[in-house]
């Protein structure tokens, strides 16, 4: 019985090992890609387009998702080769295949658009859903626009002001001011003036233009005690915005040194 017991404890120690030199190889792998594809961007951004592609076609190669993206976005422009947007495409959708969620967002505006496909606003707008639940701002608010406007789903006042908000939290000015809007008009979300003053108040400080002007029609609207309410107010979420940008961006940064 106990010679039965060590082979098994050995065949699970030799178990045990393998999976832990699995795991090693794979996140040297992984960090290996990412520490490529930021090269790549970073050559990408200074026009540096040549060198940019060298380091993002090997890791297409390798199926990475954030490299599809970055090639389909080298092809959609043209940056150092013939400008191909079937090309481009073909790389978002293997990337969004891969649930990465700039290249599902792209693709949303692309059948949104209906250039280099037939026009499909329900795709456009599953697509740009799915983005949106990964947390990608800009996502967040083009489905806030197809909700508000019905375009490719029923209209819901309600849920835009709630996917408004989500993009708002992330310091995104136009969905700042667009849930501003919904305040003063109370569409989806209970008629208020101070949570417009709030709203427009902080798209303000983010220099959206429009939100200045919206920001006075507001406080003529208030009482002085009720303009200080909504300052206070607004001012915290700031902070509070502006807090969790930071926590992001240290998470970000230790990702990139791990």
């Amino acid at each position: 019985m106990r010679t039965i017991i060590r082979k098994v404890i050995k065949k699970g120690i030799r178990k045990v090992i393998g999976t832990l030199l699995f795991l090693l190889l794979s996140s040297f792998s992984t960090f290996s890609q990412g520490n490529d594809l930021e090269l790549g961007i970073y050559e990408l951004n200074r026009g540096e387009f040549h060198a940019a592609i060298e380091q993002f076609r090997p890791l297409v190669a390798e199926g990475y998702a954030p490299a599809q993206y970055q090639m389909g976005i080298v092809y959609q422009h043209g940056y150092g080769v013939i400008k191909n947007g079937m090309k481009a495409l073909e790389l978002f959708e293997l990337s969004a295949n891969q649930n990465y969620s700039d290249a599902q967002f792209e693709l949303a505006l692309i059948y949104s658009e209906g250039k280099l496909v037939k026009q499909d606003l329900t795709k456009a707008y599953q697509l740009t859903h799915q983005a949106a639940k990964k947390g990608l701002a800009s996502a967040q608010f083009n489905l806030a626009v197809m909700l508000a406007n019905g375009t490719g789903t029923d209209q819901d006042d309600f849920k835009a002001s709630r996917w408004y908000q989500s993009a708002a939290d992330q310091n995104y000015a136009l969905a700042q001011y667009n849930l501003a809007l919904l305040y003063s008009e109370g569409k989806g979300v209970e008629k208020s003036t101070e949570m417009s003053l709030v709203w427009n108040t902080i798209a303000s400080w983010n220099s959206y233009p429009d939100a200045d002007k919206s920001r006075l029609f507001d406080e003529r609207a208030l009482s002085k005690a009720k303009i200080e309410t909504a300052r206070d107010k607004a001012n915290k979420i700031y902070n509070k915005i502006i807090e969790q940008e930071n926590i992001k961006a240290k998470m970000a940064q230790k990702n990139d040194i791990y």
